[in-house]
């Protein structure tokens, strides 16, 4: 079974934190590609920006200020803030940082294709951050997968 070393691209386009919105989108674009690991100064990977996370996920494609009722000369919210402050700061992303997920799933180097893949469809991602001590080395994607447990 081949490792994940041996099947990866080991020179994947990536972004930094401070890379605006706009580069990043043009980068998917340019390279036809559904996500960019976002990385530090120092090669680490830090967070993925995917194309999910370029779309506010609302049937209604609006941004709703969450239920509340006005209690004792105070606001009560009657849903969880956390969702709201999240697409709040995707609506109004200029970076990468701002709309990334961050701490993705990764698989190291010497992981097989076989647990690579399941990796894969338990995170429901297309492709994985590689990272060996702490530093970005390659992406695995499905079709990598794919094709190594075909061969």
């Amino acid at each position: 079974m081949p490792a994940v070393r041996d099947i990866m691209d080991s020179s994947p386009a990536t972004v930094h934190p401070d890379t605006p919105v706009e580069e990043v989108v043009a980068l998917l674009r340019e390279h036809e590609l559904p996500g960019v690991p976002v990385v530090d100064g120092e090669g680490g990977c830090v967070g993925i920006v995917t194309e999910a996370d370029l779309v506010l996920p609302d049937e209604d494609g609006d941004l709703h200020i969450p239920h509340y009722v006005n209690l004792f000369g105070g606001t009560v919210f009657l849903e969880p803030l956390g969702r709201f402050e999240k697409r709040l700061r995707k609506a109004f992303a200029s970076t990468a940082e701002d709309m990334m997920t961050r701490d993705p799933d990764t698989v190291a180097p010497d992981t097989t294709a076989k647990e690579a893949a399941r990796l894969i469809h338990e995170s429901g991602h297309n492709r994985l951050p590689v990272v060996e001590d702490g530093r970005l080395v390659g992406v695995v994607t499905r079709l990598d997968v794919l094709g190594a447990l075909a061969a």
